[in-house]
């Protein structure tokens, strides 16, 4: 697939940090966010990410690679709005349609039915929009039988289903895969990487968080390589997993 990259960037990240507290819930306190020692870390803090900067443009398809605990989910949530940034800024041009979680944002006490409405409403989906993709929705997922149940009642891969299939279901310009995917049986994966195929010739943009060499030379051109919160590497894809396994080589077995 050819990325359209024409136009002004879809999403522009510029000197992003953002640090964390070390075995502690919480991030700062409100007035820290107004202090000039709040750029300074403090005992106990680490940064996440730290002076990233990048342009994405509309239609592309890019894989964020790096070992566990390195930045990869957090950028994706700065994209998505989850969460601010201590420094820097993130722009994104439209909305996004977030699969950076099992649960995909669902309520755990709600029914299947009843998430289905609160999340596709909240990404600004009418109600008669909802109403007509319902069954479309229930039937690509395939858990009929559960429509009513709550959520906090599906297996991992019944989550990963119906989180996929709303999400996927939304018109957002940029979708954000973390390594939900992972969870699903194979034929459901295959079922939702001809969707995501279909997002991308659509002119959809893609981010991609993955440790699958195979799914990300499927779909991305293009790849970050982040290493200790810093974004080591931009540019071709090939070249990013090559810098990754040089810096990373797999430990040999007994």
């Amino acid at each position: 697939m050819t990325p359209v990259t024409d136009g002004q960037p879809v999403i522009r990240v510029e000197g992003v940090g953002i640090r964390f507290r070390r075995n502690r819930r919480g991030r700062r306190s409100f007035k820290d966010l107004f202090s000039d020692s709040s750029r300074r870390s403090r005992p106990g803090e680490f940064w996440a990410l730290r002076d990233v900067s990048f342009d994405v443009r509309a239609g592309e398809a890019i894989g964020v690679v790096g070992r566990n605990g390195q930045g990869k989910s957090t950028l994706l949530k700065l994209v998505a709005e989850v969460i601010l940034p201590d420094t820097g800024s993130v722009s994104v041009s439209g909305g996004v349609a977030p699969l950076i979680e099992i649960t995909g944002g669902f309520v755990a006490d709600l029914t299947v039915r009843e998430n289905v409405y609160l999340t596709a409403g909240l990404h600004g989906m009418r109600r008669d929009e909802i109403d007509e993709r319902f069954d479309e929705i229930i039937d690509f997922a395939e858990i009929a039988a559960f429509v009513d149940t709550p959520y906090k009642h599906l297996s991992s891969g019944m989550k990963v289903r119906i989180a996929f299939a709303v999400i996927s279901r939304l018109e957002e310009p940029v979708i954000l895969v973390d390594e939900v995917l992972a969870v699903g049986d194979k034929a459901f994966r295959e079922k939702c990487y001809g969707r995501i195929e279909q997002m991308l010739a659509d002119g959809r943009t893609l981010f991609l968080v993955s440790h699958n060499e195979r799914d990300l030379k499927r779909f991305c051109a293009r790849g970050l390589y982040l290493d200790r919160g810093e974004l080591v590497f931009d540019g071709p894809l090939d070249e990013a997993l090559a810098r990754y396994s040089s810096d990373h080589p797999p430990r040999p077995t007994a």
